[in-house]
């Protein structure tokens, strides 16, 4: 049995979170200041990770390289099998030009481009996020906006800063499923009070968007519209993580807030010309005036109601039951790891959902959905694979850092760190979000950041006497205010509305929003923490 010391380099914390610091700081300056692409960022980070864990932290290098292997595994499944399913979903309505005839709906449910931006970039944005993430939402809804006519700058930084309240729970949960897991946390405790986190957000970022649209003006006659959507989206996000399922939050909440404007008749006036003028500046797609055949047009929103359906009929208890009977818990090979106590680690068993996980709900819903718009099974399957090889990178970037992060937290390098931390007291509860948002600004993902600092907002919670679920839910929730400003994600944008080379004054743009919006989640942490909103915790 391996077990984890808390001061292994020269009997010292303070030299022993040194050298455990260095794989963090190895990617987030490669990542950074380097500018390398991120999976080979992440493949040396965990280089570095298992020289530490086996050199200076005594870990048997078997055991080192098992529980990276662990990690990979984690990473390929659940984590990417989700991830690679919702995009081919995606994929496969794009061939059947399916989502052609969805942006055509989206443009004819408003033609005041405020609203516009409300329902395509927040709520459609959202659903995205919730289905696929990884930057999938800020192109799509990005490129929607440029074919109704928005000018390609003010679409990019639309589309950005839309992209923040679904991303704690983007890709059918993933960085919450990831912060539980690496955390040992319960993932109804997390998911518990980041959904009482992120809703605040959610009550902001439309105001903050038709703004960005229209200015003073844009706040001045849409402010009603902007209050409603974020309201319903709001409740249903909270009410969805707390109470149902945290991969079903963010695809309740999209819906929603556009049920939300879709009821409200002030959303459906049209705007006045002066309004339309001002803001549509670009050139808008010819195919917008195209009459698409009713049964096409359901057949378009199928697939997502499919995987509405499909999911809500898992949380049924009986279903629920026989799902998790294919679960596989087995003794994790070559793995034999304590805590500095002398506990038996939870990572020394490995639990497989084989059926009872997202990717696999995912993927029930893509076979329906693939006979529902008439794809053949031999196209379908070449999409699936055109998938993987679309986010291989992505893949071998994600499988990496949880390597990385679970060699950090086996070999205790997290919780020497967590140890060190602790010593800002209460000033924890500040800077945990700032820790999660500057891990999604360089990783450019609220699962990696969740994955690299998960473990050490616990320990160090623990250590200074502050809720251990508060400080791993501001990890994610301060995180997804960093995705904005992520290289990653400006190089995204930019790519969608034609602006390459333009990252740097999309990066000046959305900064701002930033940090604006991320002192206000630190100042929402900073009162969870006390009793002006502790009442809010679970």
């Amino acid at each position: 049995m391996f077990v984890q010391e808390l001061e292994p380099v020269a009997d010292s914390l303070g030299l022993s979170a040194l050298i455990a610091a260095l794989p963090l700081v190895t990617v987030l300056v490669l990542l950074g200041a380097v500018r390398m692409k991120a999976h080979r960022a992440g493949l040396i980070g965990l280089a570095v990770a298992v020289l530490v864990a086996w050199l200076a932290y005594g870990m048997p290098l078997g055991q080192t390289l098992s529980s990276g292997a662990q990690g990979v595994l984690f990473g390929l499944f659940p984590i990417m099998w989700i991830v690679v399913n919702a995009l081919w979903v995606y994929r496969m309505t794009v061939r059947t030009q399916h989502f052609d005839i969805l942006r055509r709906s989206f443009g004819r449910l408003s033609d005041d481009p405020r609203i516009q931006a409300l329902v395509i970039a927040f709520c459609f944005g959202a659903l995205l996020e919730a289905l696929a993430g990884f930057g999938a939402p800020v192109a799509i809804s990005a490129v929607m906006l440029v074919a109704l006519g928005f000018q390609p700058v003010r679409a990019a930084v639309v589309a950005l800063v839309a992209n923040t309240a679904p991303v704690a729970f983007g890709a059918m949960g993933t960085p919450v499923v990831t912060l539980a897991q690496v955390t040992g946390l319960p993932l109804e405790s997390v998911a518990s009070v980041v959904g009482r986190q992120t809703p605040l957000l959610a009550l902001v970022v439309p105001l903050v968007l038709v703004g960005l649209v229209d200015g003073k003006r844009g706040l001045r006659e849409t402010w009603l519209p902007a209050v409603v959507c974020g309201t319903a989206f709001a409740a249903a996000q909270f009410v969805a993580s707390n109470y149902v399922s945290a991969q079903l939050a963010d695809i309740g909440a999209a819906l929603a807030g556009a049920a939300a404007l879709v009821a409200l008749p002030s959303a459906r006036k049209p705007a006045a010309e002066p309004v339309r003028a001002a803001v549509l500046t670009g050139v808008r797609s010819e195919d917008l005036d195209t009459e698409d055949p009713r049964r096409e047009v359901v057949r378009a929103y199928a697939p997502y109601a499919l995987i509405v359906v499909v999911f809500s009929l898992a949380q049924i208890p009986a279903v629920k039951d026989l799902l998790a009977g294919a679960t596989q818990v087995f003794d994790w090979p070559f793995l034999n790891v304590a805590d500095p106590e002398g506990n038996p680690v939870g990572a020394n068993e490995f639990s497989l959902p084989l059926i009872a996980t997202g990717g696999t709900l995912v993927l029930f819903a893509g076979v329906l959905t693939a006979g529902v718009i008439g794809v053949h099974a031999r196209v379908a399957l070449r999409e699936w694979g055109a998938t993987v090889h679309e986010l291989r990178f992505a893949i071998l970037t994600v499988t990496s850092v949880l390597a990385l992060a679970y060699v950090m937290n086996l070999s205790g390098q997290a919780a020497v760190i967590g140890h060190f931390v602790a010593a800002a007291g209460a000033g924890l509860a500040f800077l945990s979000p700032v820790l999660g948002w500057f891990g999604v600004a360089v990783s450019g993902s609220d699962t990696s950041a969740n994955a690299l600092f998960g473990a050490l907002q616990v320990t160090a919670a623990r250590q200074s006497g502050l809720s251990p679920e508060l400080l791993a839910a501001a990890n994610s929730s301060g995180g997804v205010l960093g995705k904005m400003i992520s290289p990653q994600n400006l190089t995204i944008a930019c790519a969608a509305v034609g602006l390459a080379g333009k990252e740097g004054d999309l990066l000046r743009k959305v900064l701002p929003w930033s940090l604006g919006l991320l002192l206000v989640m630190c100042l929402i942490v900073v009162a969870q923490s006390t009793f002006l909103l502790g009442w809010m915790l679970p």
